[in-house]
């Protein structure tokens, strides 16, 4: 068997049957296996190679299975121990000292832990005496990760991910979690996602902070487009933790949230999870209405938006019969709040063109005792539900019109959004005419623009995330042309930044051919000046 270093991976040079060695190259006294069997050499060659890649649940399994036949193997226990809290040792200020570092954080102290005990009972009184000091170590490290969790806000939400594709670029995983990620916190969740949550944290060790999101929030969505995604150490590290936290009794909820992939591919630890199909119509109200029956947010967002100037614009847009004005506006308030319960019902006013109480005549309807665009502006979320539900469930006797209305958006509509209402108002026609029929085309249109619309968007962020400059104007370019409800003013501003930033170092490499020209002009120069002399 091949002994390596267990801090920085050297090979060890081994006097005969040694249970302690000292490594040459990092200078670091460790325990070593003793394997009796060429079989169970080969489980730990392969367990050290997952340990050392950070796959630690795999490496976990084969020390387990190694235990299965000898469970006496202290060493063996030490390793498994290593895995449970996810040690790394990495170097001291650049050194060659390694030092051991946590990855998967546990509620329990390490020297309460069992494989620890274990490890110190089968141990001889050398491999003891080492086990003590790197436990005791581990344990000044996970009282300091404590110390700065215990201050931390508890979270909500926890969105698992993989950032980058390996080549410098974002994954679409990173989109579309961006895109949960806006879509909750305008909900009112408290909502960890590293690439916000940690973006303030440079320099310093990220475990603690993640740690503590993963004990506090009551779900985790893991978002993925590929099995390899899932797959990805960091994002195992997390989710497997999670459940792991789930199966020790804790009430919490894992959503596995996948888009172009099957879901018979999804980790075989979610088959028994209920996942959701990102590329489906209408997943963000499926997903909101699946959370709220977990956890309510710490503020309705209906009513923070009530007195939003763009939602009192829809109003008064509706009391003038400006139906083109009021649709605009609400389809701006649904891009950035897909689900917004005031702008769907504002939509459904708008295909039904009722702007006040006197227009419920036309569609056999009583109205309401409150003014209808009172309840639109100034109700809570709970009114303005069932004003919807009543338009949606009652209407209509003479339903001609909406039918018709239906048609000319269904032949009219440039972005699936424009058809969401239609879908709603076909639903509650029940068999009016070809309703069904026409219901079905209309979801498969907007199911197609939605495609489309997310073909195209990824194209511009893929665009938008290069490096090069004429690709970042392209994909600029492109966003505020677009009339695709998924860009968003936010990506334009980050667009221009990194253009920004491209602009910024080309003129500082510009600069630097300038002054080493200048520079070796001078010299040659000075080299014909002493020529001459």
């Amino acid at each position: 068997m091949l002994h390596t270093c267990k801090m920085c991976g050297g090979i060890l040079e081994l006097q005969d049957k040694a249970k302690i060695v000292t490594c040459k190259y990092c200078g670091t006294r460790q325990t070593i296996p003793c394997p009796d069997s060429e079989r169970i050499a080969g489980l730990y060659e392969k367990a050290d190679g997952y340990r050392r890649a950070l796959e630690f649940d795999k490496a976990l399994a084969l020390y387990e299975e190694i235990l299965n036949e000898d469970s006496s193997d202290a060493e063996c226990y030490w390793l498994a121990l290593l895995c449970e809290f996810g040690i790394e040792y990495v170097e001291e200020n650049g050194g060659e000292k390694r030092i051991p570092t946590i990855n998967r954080m546990q509620p329990v102290s390490v020297l309460d832990n069992a494989n620890y005990k274990a490890a110190l009972q089968y141990a001889t009184e050398e491999q003891a005496a080492i086990y003590k000091a790197e436990a005791e170590e581990i344990n000044g490290i996970q009282k300091g990760i404590l110390e700065i969790s215990k201050n931390e806000e508890p979270f909500d939400i926890f969105i698992c991910y993989k950032e980058g594709d390996g080549q410098g670029r974002r994954t679409l995983d990173s989109v579309l979690a961006t895109d949960i990620y806006e879509l909750l916190t305008n909900e009112g969740y408290k909502v960890f996602f590293s690439r916000v949550t940690l973006d303030d944290k440079f320099g310093v060790a990220y475990e603690p902070y993640i740690y503590a999101a993963l004990q506090s929030s009551k779900v985790m969505i893991a978002v993925g487009t590929k099995r390899e995604h899932y797959d990805a150490v960091w994002v195992r590290n997390e989710w497997s933790r999670y459940l792991s936290v789930i199966k020790s009794g804790a009430k919490k909820v894992l959503i596995p949230a996948y888009k172009d992939m099957d879901p018979y591919e999804l980790p075989e630890e979610f088959k028994h999870l209920q996942a959701i199909n990102l590329g489906e119509l209408g997943y963000q109200q499926d997903l909101v209405r699946g959370i709220r029956r977990i956890i309510e947010p710490a503020f309705q967002q209906e009513e923070k938006v009530a007195t939003d100037p763009l939602m009192q614009r829809v109003v008064l847009f509706l009391e003038d019969k400006k139906w083109d004005e009021a649709e605009q506006a609400a389809d701006k308030i649904l891009r950035e709040i897909p689900g917004h319960i005031k702008a769907e019902t504002a939509k459904l006013m708008i295909a039904m063109h009722i702007s006040g109480n006197g227009d419920f005549g036309a569609w056999a309807l009583r109205p309401p005792e409150t003014p209808i665009l009172d309840i639109l502006g100034k109700g809570s979320e709970a009114e303005v539900k069932e004003l919807r539900e009543y338009l949606l469930e009652k209407l209509p006797e003479e339903p001609e019109k909406l039918y018709n209305a239906c048609i000319e958006k269904y032949e009219s509509a440039q972005c699936s959004e424009e058809l969401f209402p239609c879908v709603e108002v076909l639903r509650s026609l029940k068999g009016y005419r070809d309703s069904k029929k026409l219901w079905s085309q209309v979801r498969e249109r907007a199911e197609d623009l939605r495609k489309r619309e997310q073909e195209k968007y990824n194209e511009i962020m893929s665009l938008a995330s290069s490096n090069i400059a004429s690709d970042v104007e392209t994909a600029l370019r492109l966003m505020k042309e677009s009339s695709s409800p998924l860009i968003k003013a936010k990506d334009i501003s980050r667009c221009e930044d990194h253009l920004k930033m491209i602009h910024g170092a080309a003129v500082i490499q510009r600069m630097m051919w300038i002054l080493l020209g200048v520079t070796i002009l001078v010299s040659i120069l000075f080299s014909v000046f002493v020529l001459l002399d």
